[in-house]
């Protein structure tokens, strides 16, 4: 077993009269994310040769493009938390869904909300949305790594109990909480086996693709990020908790389809649909002749 270690989810707190600002490791996860993300699609935007003929788009409009991903991120991600996952509780309490800092994001949600966000930029810019899709594909496991990074820091979204070495004895009441478990309860850091799947691993493949000529194929990029993620986040379901309104007496484990002890989790049927287009963008773009 391996202690939790002692890193608080504020990095700092100010304190003015009786406000209390802080910085939190999650909200800094974002911002790295976003930020490394636009400084690498920059630098892709100055190289036409990584497209065959050119960039899909000015550099200077990566700027732009920027704050309309953020707002995609932001609503895409609270709206999809709120209809996926407690959508009686924020029915009953609609006044609750703009209260984002107090948590609650879905990464499908905020997916949706980046495709929504980048098509009307497309539309207003006259840019290829296929090229521009790539472009992003290829940034976005650098947020995925941080986010994910974020959640383990904060103790949340933590795995299924565990006797393996390195199991983490996460605190907490409901981290504890393991029938027919003596003692501390070690369980899966699944929010680091994220990291290292849908992070490191997905933007190391993505980042050899692209050396190797990978943005010449309209849509390869994207295919690979939303083939690789969707079968990242199936794989880490197995050892995840799943979010506590689906988890009853009758159903320990939360599938929403399928019995109790053979079935799909919500991020694995989330995930489904990804899979399937991922894979049929890789074969419209492994059949197509690259951009010379």
């Amino acid at each position: 077993m391996i202690p939790f270690p002692d890193i608080a989810p504020e990095i700092f707190t100010i304190r003015i009269g009786g406000l209390s600002l802080s910085l939190r490791w999650y909200a800094l996860a974002y911002l790295a994310g976003l930020l490394i993300g636009w400084r690498i699609m920059l630098r892709m935007m100055r190289r036409d040769a990584l497209w065959g003929d050119r960039a899909p788009m000015r550099p200077e409009a990566v700027d732009d493009l920027l704050s309309w991903v953020i707002l995609g991120v932001i609503a895409g991600g609270r709206l999809g938390f709120v209809l996926f996952y407690e959508p009686g509780y924020y029915l009953a309490n609609p006044a609750e869904i703009v209260k984002v800092w107090q948590g609650g994001m879905s990464f499908h949600g905020g997916f949706a909300g980046v495709i929504v966000a980048a098509w009307l930029f497309c539309r207003a810019r006259g840019i290829a949305p296929l090229r521009l899709a790539d472009a992003m594909a290829v940034v976005a496991p650098i947020g995925l790594f941080f986010g994910r990074i974020a959640n383990f820091i904060n103790a949340e979204l933590w795995g299924r109990p565990t006797d393996a070495p390195w199991g983490v004895i996460f605190p907490g009441d409901a981290a504890q909480a393991c029938p027919g478990v003596e003692g501390a309860c070690a369980r899966h850091p699944s929010q680091l086996y994220e990291a290292g799947l849908e992070g490191l691993l997905l933007g190391l493949v993505l980042w050899l693709v692209v050396r190797r000529g990978g943005l010449r194929r309209p849509g390869l990029c994207l295919a690979i990020f939303l083939a690789g993620y969707a079968a990242a986040r199936i794989f880490v379901e197995l050892f995840r908790v799943a979010d506590a309104q689906f988890i009853t007496p009758g159903n320990p484990l939360g599938h929403v389809l399928g019995g109790p002890v053979v079935g799909l989790t919500m991020g694995q049927l989330l995930s489904l649909p990804m899979l399937l287009v991922g894979l049929a963008f890789l074969q419209r773009a492994l059949r197509r002749p690259p951009v010379a």
